[in-house]
């Protein structure tokens, strides 16, 4: 059989997470760590069959961070999947015969199957129906999937992807993409073509031209929504052109409902309040638009509102706002006309909580509308916030009274589930994941307030002032609180983003710093999507305030280059690193500290790449530099040091590397402590290079001293947690222990598609070791299945010639020999080998091992042949 890697060689593959899974540091800023620290070794170290790939490098400031959404990105990091579950409707939908009939047929019809697309502005409607095509769906026994549109493309597929497999794909029709035949979208759309039964949702899509794969428009069929499908993709969007979705989609229009379906969504709601002739004119009144039906009757239904009938609510709409609602049949499709109504009917029932003495609840909803549309922290709103803007006095009690009275009333949420019929629900990306306690706005909420805070006050730049400060204290607050900021952190981000563009000239910069400090707690926290938010607005102001070549300038160009490598996204980050680099050059000169700084970052980049010789002459000329001017011992050395021990490991120079991380680890232990995240990149790193060496035991006695301090400091789900239990695994296995290696692989990669991505550089790395933990077990045809997702995977992120691609390629090869498909494993071999003769060089230790494993196959192919030549001898020789 072929061999993994060769017998009696040992495979150079590293950095992070391929058979380890290691860590590295690229911030800069004042505030933050400077230069590159970390650098990670993996390791591949068994003597027969072991697996070998590069993972992660992430430039981190106190950790990893993992998932993103550039090439190479997964899914944003510690937020798990929402429920596939749709949304449950507390009362009857009313007044969608037509459109629900059309739904159905397409569900159900001689024609069934394709694409629907539930389209409306805001209000009207469209989560609400495509809730109810889903309940009647699932229980005429069809298979029902709701996903929530989170602005991710990379999401959508990882959704998708779980959606066909829980219909049944089979690996073997994953085959073609996973070997790059063909693309996983093709993959996916083509087993949903040909299998029936299935109702996904896809909800509030409102910007369709993200969805992807790449640029192509969705009217090309050839993305992640498509109208091919044996079962009903209903997706629900406010684009209501059929230019975005093609002419094989069906748009299915909502228009605002008609007066007696109104009448009855307001008497469902609130059924002691008068008459259905009554509840008619006040749904004419409304424009039938079932948003603000379902705010009013929720109002009507309330014991504490001043009005309590019908005819009450009409005569106070007529009287306060009659001349700004206009017609009494208002046209509520149009925006303008239904921002109109919510606005007013949210006054009277803002009116009401007033009146009952939550004078801070219009306030409050104020003060929520002015922020980003995306969830926001509970703790952010305060008393003393409160009082700011309105000048009276309030109190935590107060507070809390109002968010109170506005969550029954039904202007505010914190969750997704509808509260009536005709409104839809009130969404947001990632909640599912969040442990701290967050309110949600309805955009159309948003929209409406801030339109009515600037007619009431005229100026609101005091209202902003006051935000902002209060941003900057809970942003500071976060930052200082270690661990247990970091969930406050991930819902603080969306709503900094724009905190820069409202700085004035002196507090431009100390707003500057204090998202800096968030990002490197975001990076703590592995939020990588965060903390790229954060990184590139501080960079596009600091531009257009500061210049191109001011100083700060290189600093944050550095950071947002560390978020993109945390991300996977590694081509940006040579990009940025190298403009660093050029601009430091030419204005500091070649050894001035920071363009030292600069040149590392570009080699890590460089070695992310697998340009390792580029990358060690680098590192190389910055150790020489380091040495000679600030000691063997300052912690910019280690720095340099560590990271040239990692590129000559990835040269195959093992030794060596194992010598300059032994003498890292001493000097870190010694000024640093044996838990400080330095000392523990340090020590993985020397386990890797000591199984490269064969010293398997004494690499696993370092990992579980890593591991346990890990998971005690950052958590078990930390990026940094599960690249050492990757690495405990690998070592496992390399000590023949080859159940326990299997679990731990299989916890691991579960945990890592959960929280990374599927195609993040660790996950892909996880699922190589995992596959190679199944072959020692003699589990060939499942290692494949995962090896070919991976293969896939890594062409797409890496490219076709990265040595991680070369080596997924090595081992596909490998296992197809093991399951006696020999023929097509030499082909795969010898392109393995060319392409590593060409790329690693002839003498590199993963070229001898393509030379070794294709000589194998070759041989196995030989003895077969002789073996059939036999046994057509003895058929002759019985003749």
């Amino acid at each position: 059989m072929v061999a993994w890697l060769g017998p009696a060689l040992v495979v150079a593959v590293a950095v992070g997470a391929g058979a380890w899974a290691g860590l590295r540091y690229g911030l800069e800023k004042a505030n933050s760590l400077a230069g590159v620290v970390g650098g990670v070794t993996a390791l591949i170290g068994a003597p027969a069959a072991v697996f070998g790939l590069r993972a992660l490098r992430a430039a981190v400031g106190t950790g990893p961070s993992g998932a993103g959404t550039g090439a190479g990105s997964g899914a944003a990091p510690g937020s798990d999947h929402l429920s596939l579950q749709p949304p449950v409707l507390q009362a009857p939908v009313r007044g969608r015969d037509r459109e629900l009939a059309e739904v159905q047929a397409m569900l159900k019809g001689r024609h069934k199957g394709g694409m629907a697309v539930v389209c409306g502005g805001g209000g009207l409607g469209k989560t609400t129906l495509a809730a109810e095509t889903a309940r009647r769906a699932a229980e005429a026994g069809t298979a029902v999937f709701w996903l929530q549109w989170r602005d991710d493309p990379t999401r959508l597929a990882e959704d998708l992807t779980l959606v066909a497999r829980t219909l049944g794909l089979p690996n073997s029709l994953l085959d073609a993409s996973r070997t790059g035949q063909a693309v996983l979208v093709d993959t996916i759309w083509a087993h949903l073509a040909a299998t029936g039964g299935w109702l996904i949702v896809v909800d509030n899509v409102d910007t369709p031209d993200r969805i992807g794969p790449g640029n192509d428009p969705i009217s090309d069929g050839r993305g992640w929504l498509r109208p091919d499908g044996a079962g009903l993709l209903v997706v629900t969007s406010r684009d209501t052109s059929h230019a975005t979705w093609g002419t094989r989609t069906s748009l299915i229009r909502l228009a605002p409902l008609p007066d007696d379906a109104a009448a009855t969504v307001l008497c469902d709601t609130a059924p002691n309040a008068g008459s259905t002739d009554d509840a008619r004119a006040l749904g004419a009144r409304l424009g039938g638009l079932p948003l603000a039906l379902d705010a009013v009757g929720t109002y009507l239904a309330l014991p504490t509102s001043r009005y309590r009938t019908f005819t009450g609510y009409q005569h106070a709409l007529d009287r306060e706002f009659g001349d700004l609602i206009g017609a009494s049949h208002p046209q509520a499709a149009d925006p303008d006309v239904a921002r109109t109504i919510i606005r007013h009917t949210w006054d009277l029932s803002l009116d009401q909580l007033a009146d009952d003495g939550y004078t801070l609840a219009r306030p409050t909803l104020h003060l929520l509308a002015l922020l980003t549309p995306a969830p926001v922290p509970r703790t952010l709103l305060t008393p003393d916030l409160l009082a700011t803007v309105t000048g009276e006095t309030s109190t935590g009690a107060g507070l809390d009274s109002a968010l109170a009275g506005l969550h029954q009333y039904g202007l505010i949420t914190t969750n997704t589930t509808l509260t009536g019929s005709g409104a839809e629900a009130s969404g947001t990306t990632g909640t599912a994941a969040l442990t701290t306690p967050y309110l949600l706005l309805h955009p159309l909420v948003r929209d409406v307030m801030t339109h009515a805070l600037r007619q009431a006050v005229g100026d609101i730049s005091p209202w902003y002032e006051a935000l902002d400060s209060r941003l900057i204290e809970a942003a500071t607050d976060a930052a200082g609180a270690g661990r247990a900021g970091w969930p406050t952190a991930r819902l603080l981000a969306p709503h900094l983003a724009h905190l820069l563009d409202r700085a004035t000239a002196t507090d431009f910069m100390s707003r500057r710093d204090t998202l800096e400090q968030l990002s490197a707690t975001l990076r703590g926290a592995g939020a990588g999507l965060e903390e790229h938010v954060l990184r590139e607005s501080v960079l596009a102001a600091e531009l257009e305030r500061l210049g191109p070549e001011d100083r700060d300038i290189f600093s944050s160009r550095n950071n947002l280059a560390g978020a993109l490598t945390a991300l996977g996204r590694y081509r940006e980050a040579l990009d940025l690193h190298q403009q660093n680099l050029t601009y430091r050059e030419r204005s500091l000169g070649p050894e001035h500290p920071d363009t030292v700084r600069s040149r590392g970052n570009l080699a890590n980049a460089l070695g992310d790449l697998g340009r390792h010789q580029e990358a060690a002459d680098l590192h190389q000329q910055n150790l020489t530099y380091r040495e000679q001017s600030l000691g063997p011992e300052h912690p910019q050395t280690l720095i340099s040091r560590n990271n040239l021990a990692t590129a000559l490991g990835d040269l195959g120079r093992h030794q060596e590397a194992a010598d300059l991380h032994q003498q890292n680890l001493t000097y870190r232990e010694q000024s640093l402590g044996p838990e400080h995240p330095q000392t523990l990149i340090s020590r993985n790193n020397l386990a890797a290079a000591l199984s490269h060496l064969g010293r398997h035991q004494e690499a696993m006695a370092f990992l579980q001293q890593n591991l346990t301090g890990q998971e005690r400091t950052l958590g078990p789900e930390h990026p940094q947690s599960l690249a050492s239990r990757n690495n405990l695994a690998t070592a496992l296995g390399a000590l023949g222990r080859r159940q326990e290696a299997l679990a731990l692989h299989e916890q691991t990669l579960n945990d890592q598609e959960r929280t990374l991505g599927p195609e993040h550089p660790q996950t892909l790395a996880s699922r190589n070791n995992l596959a190679a933990a199944l072959s020692h077990l003699g589990r060939h045809q499942e290692a494949m299945a995962f090896l070919q997702q991976n293969l896939t995977g890594q062409e797409r992120t890496l490219g076709p010639e990265h040595p991680d691609t070369l080596t997924s390629r090595n081992n596909l090869a490998n296992t197809l020999g093991a399951l006696g498909r020999h023929q097509e494993a030499v082909a795969l071999l010898q392109q393995t080998l060319n392409d590593r003769v060409r790329i690693l060089g002839p003498e590199h230790p993963d070229t001898f091992t393509s030379l070794n494993n294709l000589a194998t196959a070759q041989a196995a192919i030989r003895a077969s042949a002789m073996r059939g030549q036999r046994r057509q001898f003895w058929r002759r020789g019985r003749l």
